[in-house]
């Protein structure tokens, strides 16, 4: 089987901060894929950079360049204590805690952070993009606490840890190791950079942890998605599910984008199925069960709320999210607007998650229910009552052995500790910085949760995979349906799934099918076959 998400190592991308996609994060965050600065926005940084040079000397004021931040705004900073200044805001603001990031979240987030500062407008030198970049570039993983950020003035605690290894302060793992980061610098050749007026704002303000959880949640969720059509159709095919509601016309009558594309991809599994022909005159198949009839409208659904978070991300990782941002050409604002800096400079609320954080709790609660909805198929797959006269559990030796029983179990515990999970993070706020940061979106907490659940949803899918390829195995033997064959698209990926776990013949340990199974649906083995390819 070829890997769908094999390795780009060898593709370099480059950095405008306006094109970025969901497919590069993955590339550089999981791949080794390079990234370089463009150099058309390598003069655009010179150039707000120019600007916030010209204001320090003149000395303007202008919100985090010469005065404190947050609720300390009113503190004028003079030009002599900038470099002092943005190394205090990094250091005070790295109060991060917990569990820390994985590696590929930390790749992402460097890879965002290099994105929306090549926007720019946000006054800082190239030389900080060169910096994040030779980060991902020599494999110098800054350690990130997953947990301390309210997701509004910015990803702060978590963005501060994540800049710190850049002036040398702060832990970083290099080659599986931990190690302080001025050590790990030394080792691969790179240089602590010495932050001027403005830089340490520039790093710490910005969405770049929930947007890099975000990406890759939703690089794996496209392949979840696909590769439940192919779990769906294949328990409709053992359970003499009938494809008739599934008819492209009846589709058409309620046109939403998911749900036309759902139904599109269970046709396509199902076509040249001589099972569904065997039981098409069957009085009992006039309605199956909505976990089987209903797949076009609940995962077109999921589909639909993913499509929504897709559009955010596409425009936030291609966005300037700190805070103040530079205008080198002004006249944006009139020049007499107080610490504008004539016009050129605007301080506002960028660093607002909320965009973000409202779409990751939409797509976290969709991929609960393509969990839900799976657990229900498997749970119609085991039950002797309901399953079209196939074993008890699916079991050769239903009594001696309990085959399939517990699978259906788990499937369970997992659906419904989602449901505590979609709690929706950005329906709570706590006010900060003595209350002029009073709304914060709770951004991170909705994307750590989300990628809970999406994982959930891997081992849901997987789980109703190993069931169905069980039952299809006993549906193709009884006599009724012997020399039948599913649907093209369900016999590759049942032939697909025999390939790396095999029939349960009697009572096994189920660890490492599962194992074997998640990893399938993770990696994306079977998503492909849901769809249609053209010639």
């Amino acid at each position: 089987m070829t890997d769908p998400i094999a390795p780009r190592a060898t593709e370099t991308i480059v950095l405008t901060g306006a094109d970025l996609t969901i497919a590069d994060v993955e590339a550089i965050a999981r791949h080794g894929a390079r990234a370089v600065l463009d150099e058309a926005a390598r003069a655009r940084m010179q150039e707000s950079r120019d600007v916030i040079e010209r204001l320090v000397a003149a000395g303007e004021v202008v919100y985090g360049v010469t005065t404190g931040f947050g609720d300390l705004a009113t503190h004028y900073v003079p030009p002599a204590d900038a470099r002092r200044l943005q190394e205090n805001l990094l250091m005070s603001h790295a109060a991060g805690v917990g569990t820390a990031l994985d590696r590929e979240i930390v790749r992402a987030m460097l890879l965002l952070r290099a994105n929306t500062l090549a926007l720019g407008h946000s006054g800082c030198r190239p030389a900080i993009v060169d910096a994040l970049l030779g980060l991902l570039e020599k494999g110098v993983h800054p350690v990130v606490p997953s947990q301390g950020s309210v997701g509004a003035s910015g990803d702060l605690a978590p963005l501060a840890h994540l800049a710190l290894p850049l002036i040398g302060r702060g832990r970083v793992e290099l080659a599986g190791q931990v190690v302080p980061s001025l050590v790990a610098l030394r080792e691969v050749g790179l240089e602590p950079l010495v932050l001027e007026a403005k830089e340490g704002l520039a790093l710490l303000n910005g969405t770049q942890l929930m947007t890099a959880i975000g990406a890759l949640l939703l690089a794996d969720a496209d392949r979840v998605t696909r590769t439940a059509s192919v779990a769906a159709a294949m328990s409709v095919e053992a359970l003499l599910g009938t494809d008739v509601a599934f008819a492209a016309p009846y589709q058409l009558a309620r046109p939403h984008p998911g749900q036309i594309a759902v139904a599109a991809e269970l046709r396509h599994l199902l076509r040249d199925s001589s099972l569904q022909t065997s039981h098409k005159g069957d009085t009992h198949k006039v309605q199956d069960p909505y976990s089987l009839r209903c797949v076009p409208q609940v995962h077109g659904a999921v589909r639909d709320a993913l499509d929504h978070l897709r559009r955010v991300l596409d425009i936030e990782m291609n966005s300037a999210t700190d805070n103040p941002l530079v205008f080198p050409g002004g006249g944006v604002v009139a020049e007499a607007a107080l610490a504008t800096g004539g016009g050129m400079v605007i301080s506002g609320g960028n660093f607002h998650g909320e965009p973000v954080a409202l779409a990751l709790d939409f797509a976290k609660l969709a991929l609960a229910e393509l969990g839900a909805i799976s657990e229900r198929r498997t749970a119609l797959l085991v039950d002797a009552r309901l399953n079209g006269g196939l074993p008890a559990f699916l079991a050769p030796a239903s009594g001696l052995d309990s085959g399939m029983m517990i699978y259906q179990y788990t499937a369970a515990a997992l659906a419904s500790e989602n449901k505590v999970l979609v709690h929706p993070a950005s329906a709570d706020s706590v006010p900060t910085s003595a209350n002029q940061e009073d709304h914060v979106s709770m951004g991170p907490i909705a994307a750590r949760h989300g990628r809970t659940v999406l994982e959930h949803v891997e081992r849901i899918i997987a789980i109703e995979l190993v069931v169905a390829a069980q039952a299809l195995d006993f549906r193709l033997a009884l006599p009724a349906t012997a020399g039948a064959r599913p649907g093209a698209g369900v016999a590759e990926a049942h032939a697909r799934i025999r390939a790396t776990i095999a029939h349960l013949d009697t009572d096994r340990e189920p660890g490492p099918d599962l194992a074997a199974a998640t990893d399938i649906v993770h990696r994306g083995f079977l998503a492909g076959l849901a769809v249609a390819t053209r010639a």
